[in-house]
């Protein structure tokens, strides 16, 4: 071991190299729209609680997502607030674990609740006179603690092998988040189990899953197809396509970032994306799910109503 070597170190967290005028402005955007995702989000659930109309399994698995988008920003954006508005860029090695293991969770479980919400959509359209048998209560419980178990426990095999490393003087991790595959760019000795669990639990989380949606949604097509009447067809399109938007968005940033081979001269293109996908990607799901969907408007109108009314 080397003498100057620490089990603990402060990490640097570089960010974007921003004026410190640029960086409050900046803060200012992440702070809005972290706020828009609680207030969206937010309203999100509270629908779906006070609506009975809207208690179905669709809209259980929506309410997972919900919650998932509110913590994912929430293990994220704080610190990055913190750091944009006190102009300091450190964060402890505490700190910097738990961060990793939050967003990777949530992260996760997202990949693992759109699977089974696509699946949902399959049973729906492909097999509607047994949905409600199929999509019992029981079974959309059991699936909901699967996804969620799913997206810990790589989150906690990520942590296991990142706490075997070590870290010499004061590293510098070239992004805004503690990021797992950056902050083992700046790890002393060999990190190579690291990275070939953060890919294998890449394929796992994405490629299977993607898979597993990819062949539910041809079978839905298929189905759709078979459908005699244009408006039957044109509602069954409309209620697959806000959630293909989302996994098309979702997917397809994740590969990039942890399948796709990394030759070390994407660091900044993947802050970008990174950044994009933590301020956006909570955003998106309450947008697509509540503007193009008419239950959700039309629940919105009744608890509207039944407030004023009150």
């Amino acid at each position: 071991m080397g003498g100057n070597q620490s089990w603990f170190p402060d990490f640097i967290l570089v960010g974007f190299q921003l004026s410190a005028k640029l960086e409050v402005f900046f803060s200012c955007i992440c702070c809005l729209l972290y706020m828009s995702n609680l207030l969206a989000n937010g309203m999100i659930l509270t629908l779906i609680w006070l609506d009975p109309r809207l208690h179905s399994p669709m809209y259980f698995f929506l309410s997972h997502l919900a919650i998932i988008d509110i913590s994912y920003a929430s293990s994220t954006l704080p610190k990055l607030l913190e750091n944009l508005i006190r102009h300091k860029k450190t964060i402890s090695y505490v700190l910097c674990a738990m961060e990793m293991v939050l967003y990777l969770s949530f992260a996760s479980t997202e990949c693992m609740i759109l699977v089974v919400m696509s699946y949902d959509r399959y049973v729906a359209i492909c097999h509607p006179l047994q949905y409600t048998a199929i999509m019992s209560w029981t079974k959309c419980k059991v699936l909901a603690i699967i996804s969620w178990s799913c997206g810990f426990s790589v989150a906690l095999g990520n942590l296991g092998f990142f706490l075997r490393i070590s870290f010499c003087g004061s590293p510098e991790v070239n992004h805004f988040l503690c990021e797992v595959l950056s902050v083992l760019k700046v790890a002393c000795g060999d990190t190579w189990m690291n990275k070939m669990y953060v890919f294998a639990g890449g394929m796992i989380i994405l490629v299977g899953p993607l898979s597993l949606m990819l062949y539910s949604y041809m079978r839905i097509l298929w189905a759709i197809l078979k459908i005699q009447s244009k408006e039957g067809r044109k509602k069954a399109f409309s209620t697959c396509s806000s959630h293909l938007c989302v996994v098309g968005f979702y997917f397809g940033i994740g590969m990039v970032m942890y399948v796709v081979p990394d030759n070390g001269q994407q660091d900044e293109q993947k802050k970008i994306i990174s950044l994009f996908y933590t301020l956006f990607n909570p955003l998106l799901n309450p947008l697509v799910y509540s503007l193009r969907n008419a239950q959700v408007k039309a629940a919105f109108q009744r608890v509207f109503q039944k407030q004023r009314a009150s």
